[in-house]
């Protein structure tokens, strides 16, 4: 079969003809393992719960699949089909993916990498709602368990406080008191450690979906923009009422002056002021006026206070524990630091090299909320 016939067998749009030539070879590359699944697009598109538009363009170049797809196709091909990428192979996919993505246009890296970003942070939230109804089970059932142990303790003591003939009758079941009055006592304690996982799944899921739609907005924010030229105006406003206060600040942390300007070039001329810091007891200082800060930029990988340690230090402060961060850094896609990160009290990740695009978004999302809040005051 030729590579033509197994493109129409499998509904492949052809390439995008003004692919550079990273974005072509990942392309074919996703194509080739695409093919290997044996299904047409419509078929995977549905089994992934993708447009299959989305999944077209993915096959035809003109959209980078975010690396989880891709996961999830190497899962496939090994789960369904026993073939599996060796090491080498999976790290030259890996690199080819990155190189379509440097390479391919800027706004198009931004969509990529928030839809990315959302794709994880809905599996997080599904992987949270899950748990937490485990857990709601789980107490229900235990609930149920202490409430028959009761039942039982009732009638032996109905059995044992009536007539002397029924008195002896029951003695030989009043050994069974104690040990269900201990069982009772051991469910009563696993109530209490359940209602605390319980109420901590409820918050973890709160967070995720609160993330989810964080990036939702952002990425409308940024495919308002999709056609516009990358010389263009940020993302348009989103309150459409006059704001006559202040313009919210924006908090810059990095200990690398070349980092502090490549923020401010993208970021300056958009309506917040913004304020640098080269560490994180600057950030801390320029933070004891706190009135007004939108969002702080948070470098992690600083020497001496890093970025968890400085976070972790703004939300211990009464007046600046509400204020959200954004971890700028190059290590934010590691499940390990992100899970630290939010502990820290970060409410987002953006990944180095920044995406001019991508930083816009999520600042321009957090200036409305701000300007939001502002406004109901």
């Amino acid at each position: 079969m030729t590579a033509a016939e197994a493109d129409r067998r499998g509904g492949l749009q052809p390439l995008d003809p003004e692919l550079n030539r990273e974005c072509r070879e990942f392309a074919e590359a996703l194509r080739g393992l695409f093919l290997g699944l044996g299904v047409s697009v419509r078929r995977y598109a549905s089994r992934c719960y993708l447009n299959p538009g989305t999944l077209s363009r993915y096959l035809a170049g003109s959209r980078i699949a975010p690396w989880e797809f891709v996961e999830e196709l190497l899962r496939n091909l090994a789960d369904d089909h026993a073939v599996r990428l060796d090491e080498q192979a999976r790290a030259h996919l890996q690199h080819q993916h990155r190189a379509a993505l440097r390479t391919s246009a800027s706004i198009g890296r931004a969509v990529q990498q928030l839809e990315g970003q959302l794709h994880a942070a809905d599996r997080e939230a599904r992987q949270a709602g899950a748990r937490e109804e485990q857990l709601d089970h789980a107490l229900d059932d235990t609930r149920q368990s202490i409430a028959d142990l009761e039942g039982r303790l009732n009638r032996l003591e109905a059995d044992l406080g009536g007539d002397p003939a029924a008195q002896r009758n029951a003695e030989g079941h009043s050994a069974a008191g104690p040990a269900l009055l201990a069982e009772r006592d051991a469910l009563a304690v696993e109530v209490a450690r359940l209602s605390e996982e319980l109420d901590l799944a409820r918050q973890h899921a709160a967070l995720a979906e609160a993330r989810c739609a964080l990036l939702e907005r952002q990425l409308l924010l940024v495919e308002q923009q999709q056609g516009a030229d990358a010389a263009a105006a940020p993302p348009a406003r989103t309150v459409t009422r006059p704001d006559p206060g202040p313009p919210p600040k924006v908090l810059l942390v990095d200990d690398r002056p070349e980092n502090l300007l490549v923020l401010e070039a993208v970021l300056g001329l958009h309506g917040h002021e913004l304020v640098s810091a080269a560490s994180g007891p600057d950030a801390l200082r320029a933070l004891l006026d706190p009135d007004d800060y939108a969002v702080i930029l948070l470098d992690v990988q600083m020497p001496g206070m890093d970025g968890y340690e400085t976070a972790a230090h703004i939300k211990r402060r009464a007046r600046t524990r509400d204020i959200p961060i954004i971890f700028v850094t190059a290590i934010g896609s590691d499940p390990d630091h992100s899970m630290r990160g939010y502990a820290a009290g970060a409410v987002d990740f953006i990944p180095k090299p920044v995406d001019p695009w991508a930083l816009r978004a999520k600042v321009a999302v957090f200036v409305e909320l701000h300007r939001e809040r502002r406004h109901r005051r």
